[in-house]
């Protein structure tokens, strides 16, 4: 919303919900009036849902595209890190090559989020336009982070793989944790965050949690409408430390929401 706003843009919200898994359908593009806009943005694997969508999907949703004439900028920074299938992208649907900028970076696969390094890949006209803007704005990207992206890229595929096997086992104690408890959460393909279903007013929960037990969550409702009576969760921290965070979280439930 903020950037789009700095860009001179008039952001337009697209809820997604839970009994769809959180994926983008062209019934919620439809219903938000989005056959109006100009632009489009797509974020998955999603922040803060976890969610993911099939190559089916994406092409319902490429479809509307075409239909209605809409660019589309699809931020793929978690796309390294998915479980059970690879990830797909927008771009790679029929017609979606020439009207669609992929923006990706080395913050999440790559452990990278101190160096701020990214990139874009789209048709030359747009990346012309981001050009002529970028080089007056920061010229280029440090060079620290580039030498480090390069060894990251030529040594570090293994300790991908590791990590995100390791992600899928913090993942499958997150989100079996929180059904356990009564906090309904669809299975996330993709990122690092659990959205369970709080059953109530999310900012009190979140509000409640962190004073009562010390654990600290996003309430949903920041997000968006879409959002309302979840939390976003996030696994990106040890085992014991999830298992602990559990624990509490279980308590408090059970004691007091």
């Amino acid at each position: 919303g903020p950037g789009v706003e700095l860009a001179g843009g008039d952001p337009l919200a697209v809820p997604t919900r839970a009994e769809d898994d959180f994926a983008l359908t062209p019934e919620r593009l439809e219903a938000a009036g989005a056959a109006e806009a100009d632009l489009l943005v797509v974020c998955y694997p999603n922040n803060p849902t976890g969610a993911t969508m099939t190559d089916e999907q994406f092409g319902e949703v490429a479809a509307f595209c075409r239909d209605n004439d809409l660019r589309v900028i699809a931020d793929e920074i978690y796309a390294a890190l998915t479980y059970g299938a690879d990830h797909t992208s927008i771009a790679t649907q029929p017609g979606m090559r020439e009207r669609t900028v992929v923006v990706n970076g080395f913050s999440k696969a790559y452990a990278m989020t101190g160096l701020r390094l990214g990139y874009a890949l789209g048709p030359t006209e747009a990346i012309d336009a981001m050009n002529r803007i970028h080089q007056y704005t920061m010229l280029s990207a440090p060079t620290t982070p580039q030498y480090a992206a390069c060894e990251a890229l030529d040594r570090c595929d293994g300790e991908v793989e590791e990590m995100v096997d390791e992600y899928n086992r913090r993942r499958r104690l997150v989100v079996s944790r929180f059904n356990e408890m009564g906090l309904d959460t669809f299975e996330p393909g993709g990122a690092f965050y659990a959205f369970p279903d709080c059953g109530g007013d999310d900012e009190a929960f979140a509000e409640e949690l962190l004073e009562a037990e010390g654990v600290a969550v996003v309430p949903g409702s920041v997000f968006g409408a879409g959002g309302e009576g979840h939390l976003r969760v996030s696994y990106a921290t040890s085992m014991r430390e999830l298992k602990e965070a559990t624990d509490r979280i279980a308590s408090f439930v059970d004691e007091r929401w």
